[in-house]
């Protein structure tokens, strides 16, 4: 079992809260446009950190954190991909591996809008923690919680910073 704190779109911005919200996580995930090395390294040297370039993220980030990242924990198969859309409109970018080979988690960031979205096309849980930054559009900066555990999510929470 997997406690993981979900955030995206930081846009170089270090709350300290993350780290109180993600105290009792195991795992961090970023799902894009982290902003700067500095923040990465934050999250990096809190907990094991896992997170993938956005857009707005320069060549440091990008030399460190790939644009797609796939990989395995707790029995499930994961998708992380900052520009990625949610069921109904998928991104090109990623519609064909997502219709190909479906993962049981695919979280994206980029639109700073929160979205948990089950697609029963593809057997598939999306989630967008939306934005947690300073900077875009949103009124309010989300960060999500839930856990992992032998291919089934629980305890799914959605923290909003004022």
């Amino acid at each position: 079992m997997k406690r993981i704190g979900l955030l995206s779109d930081t846009h170089g911005y270090w709350d300290e809260r993350y780290v109180q919200h993600f105290a009792e996580c195991d795992e961090v995930w970023h799902a894009g446009d982290i902003g700067s090395l500095e923040v990465a390294e934050q999250f990096e040297a809190f907990r094991p950190f896992r997170a993938v370039y956005g857009n707005i993220d320069g060549r440091d980030v990008r030399l460190r954190y790939p644009q797609v990242n796939r990989f395995s924990i707790e029995g499930t198969d994961v998708l992380i991909k900052h520009i990625g859309g949610y069921p109904g409109n998928y991104d090109p970018s990623i519609r064909g591996t997502l219709f190909v080979h479906p993962p049981k988690l695919f979280i994206s960031g980029h639109s700073h809008i929160l979205k948990v979205m089950f697609d029963h096309s593809i057997n598939t849980l999306h989630i967008n923690p939306g934005a947690s930054g300073i900077h875009g559009f949103h009124k309010v900066r989300t960060l999500v919680r839930f856990t992992i555990d032998k291919g089934s999510f629980s305890d799914l929470e959605i923290i909003e910073l004022a």
